[in-house]
């Protein structure tokens, strides 16, 4: 469906990361190795992102402009997230860490000289970029383009949600998510964006899990949820997890027990909403890539994923780019995390029953 890398290491031209290599993500868009029936090519568009320090952040130039670079918003969010009163929000505030900027084009990869030209000139330490295949029926415009932004994160998806509106409807509900008008195009992935953005943040510690249900209910976090799939989900050891609850759903959903969490663990965010989405749409493939300029998170469930770890940096991507004999796959059903210069894989744990009559 679509092609992804994130890189986390010394500071590195941004372009670069897009062409190189004999099976670079710019090659990918025409000549992609592994699309496991997700489409043929990825021409739908491409987008980039990379991570700076607040003080180099440049003025927002409006809506309509391909060009989108750590905003004043962006900068408030990120300061929201990390606990920074409003009033000290904004370039080179303490504790905001770095902004996220990013560049989409709805046109193929290649046919864009700034790939060439301009984006070499910029150098991060943290990028996360996608190349889009657009499902059937989805608009093909910049918006639609990943990375998708909020605060300090970026996201990209990978694959499709069949049934999407109602799928993430329900899970919006479930979560108590913002409303998903909010999604900056009319796609699944977009949409999704929304529901996991709106999970991100806070302080506090995260460990809890879905129950075990039979066919047809599922219970997260102290709430019932009715949908048409058994779900699972178990710790890594394959033991049934501890569930907790925080404070009390006062309108009965999960989200609005979750949402007075505290920081939540950025895998434990998307284990969930995966569970979520997969309870009510089994057939979706969910590729997720995430990063904040300080991590990696990633889930492989249908399409893959490879990574390259060294001692100076770290690369995950939906293929090598070349035949580096340090890329080693990453298996099916895996959630993938890289902070601190380490790399973390372990099973997502979550099954899908038959459904439900």
């Amino acid at each position: 469906m679509c092609r992804h890398l994130a890189y986390l290491g010394p500071p590195t031209p941004v372009g670069v990361l897009l062409t190189r290599g004999p099976n670079s993500l710019r090659t990918q868009s025409w000549a992609p190795r592994d699309m496991r029936g997700g489409g043929t090519i990825n021409a739908d568009g491409f987008g980039v992102a990379w991570w700076h320090h607040p003080d180099a952040a440049a003025p927002d130039h409006g809506p309509g402009v391909i060009w989108h670079g750590g905003t004043a918003a962006d900068i408030r969010a990120a300061a929201e997230t990390a606990g920074v009163p409003a009033d000290q929000a904004g370039a080179g505030a303490p504790g905001t860490g770095p902004v996220v900027s990013r560049y989409r084009n709805a046109a193929p990869i290649w046919t864009d000289p700034a790939v060439d030209e301009v984006l070499p000139q910029i150098r991060s330490g943290a990028v996360l970029a996608a190349i889009r295949s657009a499902t059937v029926g989805m608009p093909v415009e910049r918006a639609a383009c990943a990375p998708f932004t909020h605060g300090r994160w970026a996201f990209s998806h990978n694959g499709a949600i069949p049934d999407w509106r109602r799928a993430l409807s329900a899970v919006a509900a479930e979560f108590d998510s913002p409303p998903l008008l909010e999604a900056e195009s009319l796609t699944d992935s977009a949409a999704l964006w929304v529901i996991l953005r709106g999970l991100l943040g806070g302080g506090g510690d995260t460990t809890a899990g879905v129950a075990h249900s039979g066919i047809g209910e599922s219970r997260s976090f102290g709430a019932t949820v009715t949908s048409r799939s058994s779900i699972s989900v178990t710790s890594a050891s394959g033991a049934a997890p501890e569930v907790r609850t925080w404070g009390s759903a006062t309108n009965g959903s999960a989200g609005a027990a979750f949402h007075g969490a505290g920081a939540r663990d950025p895998g434990e965010v998307l284990r969930l909403v995966m569970a979520a989405v997969l309870a009510r749409s089994p057939r979706a493939r969910l590729n997720l890539l995430m990063g904040d300029g300080a991590g990696i998170w990633g889930t492989t469930w249908h399409h893959s994923l490879s990574v390259l770890e060294t001692d100076g940096f770290v690369l995950v991507a939906s293929e090598p780019f070349d035949d580096d004999p340090r890329w080693r796959p990453i298996a099916d059903r895996q959630l993938l995390s890289v902070r601190d210069g380490r790399v973390s894989v372990e099973p997502l744990d979550i099954e899908i029953g038959k459904a439900g009559s």
